[in-house]
């Protein structure tokens, strides 16, 4: 049982990794996202999760540079989107988000989609980025089982992440049996589904048993899965409410409950059907 926001997991090259991180998808450049993150690191978060496509690196590169924690205590992961995918492009996209990040090194870089016919040579600059020291550790975003067989195939390292949809509505069975089997830790993007499931009946009553909020449940699910997650909040309170699940254990009857709410609903993008 995962029982402190400094708890790690530790991904198939032997680097420690966070079970639980901040995402900042949709956060503004300025303020908004400074004062995120140093809510976060105030709170304990060590993990900050951005993407060239969020338009926000800058901003994270500021904040955690003003919060005053050494760099080796934090977990910072990028990804490059699908128009920057291809070998030379891939690694040109990787020093432009270093440069706004401010960094030497990024902890996680990953492909933020299966683009096909692409992802296979993107996937051998990111070998070349993390032989040279340049990345701790390499993944992929959005994924399904036969992209990672397709991948895997041609390719000298195993991906150590997985970054997918992942909540009580798309649970991702298969796909998190998979990962496990192949020593690939999932990540859970969207686990709150963007606030559509935090009034559900069953979450509700599990939450008043516990005395915790739907959002902490759900997220103490996510661990208990032994899901990474990422949960986005701009509000300092949330922020540090999210953090706040490491004092309780759902049983395994109520894990079975809240995994029979799935639908296979996906709130973002179907990674069989790219077109953007």
């Amino acid at each position: 049982m995962v029982k402190n926001i400094s708890e790690t997991t530790t991904l198939n090259n032997g680097v420690k990794m966070p079970w639980l991180g901040l995402g900042v998808y949709k956060m503004g450049n300025g303020q908004e996202i400074e004062k995120a993150i140093k809510a976060a690191i105030q709170t304990g978060y060590r993990s900050i999760d951005t993407a060239d496509f969020y338009q926000n690196e800058e901003g994270v590169g500021k904040a955690i540079k003003e919060a005053g924690i050494p760099r080796e205590e934090l977990f910072i992961t990028t990804k490059m989107w699908n128009d920057r995918q291809g070998y030379e492009s891939t690694l040109k996209a990787f020093e432009e988000s270093r440069r706004k990040l401010d960094l030497d090194y990024i902890d996680l870089y990953l492909i933020h989609w299966p683009v096909k016919g692409k992802y296979k040579e993107t996937w051998k600059a990111l070998e070349k980025l993390y032989k040279e020291g340049h990345v701790r550790t390499i993944g992929v975003s959005n994924f399904q089982i036969h992209h990672l067989e397709d991948l895997m195939a041609d390719s000298e390292i195993v991906p150590a992440v997985n970054q997918v949809e992942f909540h009580p509505k798309l649970t991702q069975k298969k796909l998190l049996q998979f990962c496990k089997e192949n020593r690939i830790q999932m990540e859970a993007w969207a686990p709150l589904m963007r606030g559509r499931i935090l009034d559900h009946p069953l979450l509700l009553q599990i939450a008043g048993k516990y005395n915790k909020t739907t959002s902490q449940v759900v997220l103490r699910w996510d661990l208990q899965h032994e899901v990474v997650a990422i949960p986005k909040s701009v509000n300092e309170n949330r922020i540090a409410a999210n953090a706040d699940i490491f004092n309780f254990e759902l049983t395994e009857e109520e894990m079975k409950q809240i995994d029979a709410l799935n639908e296979n609903y996906r709130t973002g993008g179907d990674p069989d059907n790219i077109n953007f």
